[in-house]
């Protein structure tokens, strides 16, 4: 084993990965030289080139343990502000062809049930009872 095989194997202690359509999010705990702890989170979006060529572009942000609780607060607080003005609806999903808000999906629901319980009112016959 090389020596970056072994900063690499003892710098990643933890890992955990979030893939949402075309882009991947991966959170790495990683170690410092000092013993230290701190956060890695890579945005990965696919690209595709002008021959088809696939390609990723990465984002990466490093974060420190002396600045976590101000990042989780101001992310919390981001969070927070965007579901209260918007709701968690996607508007972009309304573009895809096969959207149904939750709107459109508990109505079908409502429907469906209303439909079975319908026809659960009626009684079979056959002919041979007539």
């Amino acid at each position: 084993m090389d020596e970056k095989e072994k900063i690499k194997e003892r710098n990643e202690i933890f890992s955990r990965t979030l893939k949402t359509g075309s882009r991947t999010y991966f959170f790495d705990a990683r170690e410092t030289r000092a013993g230290d702890y701190y956060l890695t989170i890579t945005e990965s979006k696919k690209n595709f080139t002008e021959t088809g060529e696939i390609t990723y572009k990465k984002h990466k942000i490093y974060l420190y343990k002396e600045d976590f609780y101000k990042f989780q607060n101001i992310l919390n607080d981001m969070i927070k502000f965007i579901i209260n003005e918007k709701g968690r609806e996607v508007i972009s999903e309304r573009h895809q062809k096969d959207f149904k808000n939750h709107t459109t999906f508990n109505q079908e629901m409502k429907n469906f049930q209303k439909k079975t319980s319908e026809e659960k009112k009626f009684t079979n016959i056959n002919f041979e009872d007539i």
